[in-house]
């Protein structure tokens, strides 16, 4: 049975490529909860729809951000996630303060980035079921409400 995939035409050609994304705070510090996951999810949303790009899963976790991302055909891997990294890092630490005052930088430098659209055993359903739930791991049971409630 063929799997129905949503396609990007240009002229002079047909895509499908998305990118499943992860990139750590400095220091995996635990800094993304409550109101700063909040706006950091509407950064990216924000970010994504300026690019033209489409975001299949999102979830951010207390020390690190999971993204699946389809995007354009001339933007490349290590773009895409800098696009993200460097655009939430300002805007986040000119809102919060103690973002700034308390760690040199918001995101460690490196990140992880793999190729969805046809890798291997792993399809873009696997990488989004695994993206969606994050936080049903045993090590994260409870803390999402935790990490959720507006922080002050």
């Amino acid at each position: 049975m063929a799997v129905a995939r949503k396609v990007r035409r240009y002229s002079g050609g047909v895509c499908h490529l998305g990118l499943h994304v992860v990139w750590c705070s400095k220091y995996r510090c635990r800094v993304l909860g409550g109101r700063v996951a909040v706006r950091l999810r509407e950064l990216i949303e924000a970010k994504a729809a300026g690019k033209g790009w489409e975001i299949i899963a999102l979830e951010v976790m207390p020390d690190h951000v999971h993204l699946f991302v389809k995007h354009g055909r001339k933007a490349s891997a290590s773009y895409v996630a800098n696009q993200f990294k460097g655009f939430t890092s300002r805007v986040l630490r000119e809102e919060f303060a103690h973002l700034k005052s308390r760690m040199p930088t918001l995101w460690s430098s490196s990140f992880f980035v793999a190729s969805v659209a046809s890798v291997g055993a792993v399809g873009a359903d696997t990488v989004e079921t695994y993206i969606n739930t994050q936080w049903e791991r045993p090590w994260t049971k409870g803390q999402k409400e935790d990490m959720r409630a507006p922080r002050v």
